[in-house]
């Protein structure tokens, strides 16, 4: 078998893994369009695997641009709806991989704008677009936030890199009857969210759970990254430039963890938009404890090891989810969810969130659907239907993210 036939089979089971979830349109194009074009160098196997392909890194070692997962890449073009004949504009090019399946959704009469900040990988984009054959995919290196108002407005507007808020350049752009899809960071919770215009701003109309490498350029907000111990046994990471009195915190590893177990038994994946119901509480961030004070015994596990667990702080205080085995399978183990206090309010803190997720699962559990609406900061923004779980002001926007049960 000869590679261009390894890869026709490679990426037929790529497909496999989430065929079910996708439209006929995006199937066709991602059967069609060659990933192992846009990530050269990298072994067929790895380029139509499951994961994303790192193919640019700082002077640190952290990673500036990717080609997404493809899991990841289907989910947000079967949010998209991309239909023959639209103008379309992306906000980070990355490899080009997903312009060129954009290309080839539009078709001969549509049209695709994308824009790198990074000239580099401007560059590189450009030229695996060339090699493919998608020449058509004009590639602009600048600055994202500002959108392509010469080649707009855009039936579509999709986002590739984490996003802080929705840009004035984007809501300009979008067509009327348009869509945004973006990866929306709220509170340190992204969601993959597809907007539409509504009588006062945007309203989603789907929301997914997915993570993205943060947006560059005058729209980049990195989080705020406070360690706590010696040797950054914890770590908060918060999501604005609240203040935190980082020295109240200096002592909370002298007190013994605190537990506070809930009776609420899930798979390991559990989250049914709890995320945002805790995402309320005043200090609500996320928490990393460091894997060797885990493995010492000094600190219990967090619910999520790798991601950042769901935690909230208060003054010398920390409190965040932490699960143990209660039984399920090794392919689907399941834990009760149980959350640590630690500090000199330790147990009341834990309490505290505690209260919140029983609360939740007695009012809400699996019964949930989630709207995030934008309205730009000068409007007034309408009280709405639904239960109203938090609401997140940013420079260009107030969001407003409600449950309906």
């Amino acid at each position: 078998m000869d590679t261009t036939e390894r890869a026709a089979s490679l990426r037929a089971g790529m497909l496999e893994r989430f065929r079910e979830r996708i439209a006929d349109d995006v199937a066709e194009a991602m059967l069609t369009v060659p990933r192992h074009v846009f990530v050269p160098g990298v072994p067929l196997e790895r380029a139509y695997g499951s994961g994303p392909v790192v193919t640019h890194r700082d002077a640190q070692g952290v990673p500036t641009s990717s080609a997404s997962a493809p899991g990841t890449v289907a989910g947000m073009l079967e949010q998209a709806e991309v239909r023959p004949g639209h103008r379309l504009l992306e906000i980070g090019a990355g490899t080009g991989y997903n312009a060129a399946l954009l290309n080839h959704l539009v078709g001969p009469d549509g049209a695709v704008t994308t824009i790198e900040y990074d000239p580099q990988v401007a560059d590189a984009a450009r030229s695996a677009l060339a090699a493919y054959g998608a020449d058509r995919v004009r590639v602009i290196t600048g600055d994202g936030t500002l959108g392509a108002p010469e080649d707009g407005p855009f039936d579509r507007i999709l986002v590739t890199a984490g996003a802080w808020d929705v840009a004035p350049a984007w809501r300009e752009q979008l067509a009327p009857g348009g869509r945004l899809v973006l990866p929306l960071r709220l509170n340190g919770l992204t969601r993959v969210v597809a907007f539409e215009h509504s009588d006062h701003g945007l309203r989603s109309v789907s929301a997914h759970e997915d993570g993205f490498i943060p947006m560059k350029g005058i729209g980049a907000v990195p989080e705020q990254e406070v360690p706590i111990g010696p040797d950054r046994e914890l770590t908060l990471s918060i999501d604005d430039e609240r203040p935190v009195d980082a020295d109240a915190l200096a002592d909370v590893l002298d007190s013994e963890p605190h537990i506070v177990w809930t009776g609420i038994t899930r798979p390991w994946a559990w989250t049914q938009n709890v995320d945002f119901w805790l995402a309320s509480l005043p200090g609500f961030c996320r928490v990393f404890v460091n894997s060797e004070a885990v493995a010492a015994g000094q600190l219990p596990r967090p619910k999520d090891m790798w991601g950042g667990s769901w935690g909230t702080f208060s003054g010398g205080t920390i409190a965040y989810l932490t699960a143990r085995r209660t039984g399920g399978t090794d392919e689907m183990p399941i834990f009760e969810v149980g959350v640590c206090g630690l500090g000199p309010q330790g147990e009341s803190l834990a309490a505290q969130v505690v209260e919140r997720i029983t609360a939740w699962e007695n009012e809400a559990g699996d019964r949930v659907d989630l709207t995030i609406e934008a309205f730009a900061r000068d409007d007034e923004a309408p009280t709405g239907d639904g239960h109203i779980l938090v609401v997140v002001e940013k420079k260009d926007n107030t969001f407003i993210v409600r449950t309906t049960v």
